[in-house]
């Protein structure tokens, strides 16, 4: 009796085993072949770790980005040099615009700085980037690119991580299925992806909320972000000073590292 008990336990562990196994090791594609039985196999994993009904609708409401891979892929830019990245991306028209926002959101920067310690040119540097301050948001389904980047192979460990915490803000309402933003994910003024929202996010404005698409919540969650990185009140942020780390947490590519630098000094100066 007592064999034939283990036996029947030992068959049932392996049996759930293999459930849970299949789900878990749903195979990351470099097609849309495999994504809607990928989607399946994670949506299960995802409820059983505690997501949301609405969160789990959400997911399965996606579809694979061909778009968001053609971009993933040609990141070109980050290849330039200094110089030609800079022209690029038009580094003097941001900074003349930047010295005229620091100045018409003086109050804004001053709170922001008493709050985080950062000044205002890194960060009206890094919102005139990424969107033209605020100009373009995108408009690329902000789910369906973080569960494509999530289920392709190149960087999936990194985007799965995204994925949950984007599952979480749609069960908390800060997402939803239609939410709209960049080609990777990344959604307002300053581009936070979903799990930088979870960890960073501010209410820049009092409102009693946080929405990344106003400029308020934006620009302090963004100096959140580098705070919590290591930023050092009152420090420089060149190259070779205490704060410039802070600034390479932001963005892993040198020539955008040392791009917002040199843009947020001629700002600040």
């Amino acid at each position: 009796m007592v064999k034939k008990r283990l036996s029947e336990a030992l068959l049932f562990a392996a049996a759930f085993q293999m459930i849970v196994g299949s789900a878990e090791a749903a195979p990351c594609g470099n097609t849309g072949a495999g994504f809607d039985a990928w989607k399946s196999a994670f949506a299960a994993e995802a409820q059983t770790n505690g997501t949301g009904p609405k969160a789990i609708s959400a997911l399965m409401g996606t579809s694979y980005s061909s778009g968001t891979i053609a971009a993933d892929r040609s990141q070109k830019s980050f290849m330039l040099s200094l110089d030609a990245f800079m022209a690029k991306r038009g580094a003097a028209a941001i900074a003349a615009k930047g010295k005229v926002l620091k100045a018409a959101n003086a109050a804004l920067f001053v709170s922001i700085e008493n709050a985080f310690g950062v000044p205002a040119g890194p960060l009206i540097a890094i919102w005139g980037m990424e969107t033209g301050f605020g100009a373009f948001l995108g408009n690329q389904n902000t789910l369906s690119a973080i569960t494509t980047l999530a289920y392709d192979c190149r960087r999936s460990e990194y985007f799965t991580d995204h994925l949950y915490a984007a599952l979480k803000l749609v069960d908390r309402g800060v997402l939803d299925a239609s939410t709209r933003g960049a080609m990777h994910g990344e959604v307002g003024q300053t581009q936070f992806l979903p799990e930088s929202i979870l960890l960073y996010g501010v209410d820049g404005d009092g409102d009693g909320s946080i929405n990344l698409n106003t400029k308020a919540d934006a620009l302090a969650s963004t100096a959140n972000f580098l705070k919590e990185d290591g930023w050092i009140r009152g420090e420089g942020y060149q190259p070779g000073e205490p704060n410039f780390s802070a600034i390479q947490g932001w963005n892993a590519a040198s020539v955008y590292q040392s791009a917002i630098a040199i843009i947020g000094k001629q700002i600040d100066e």
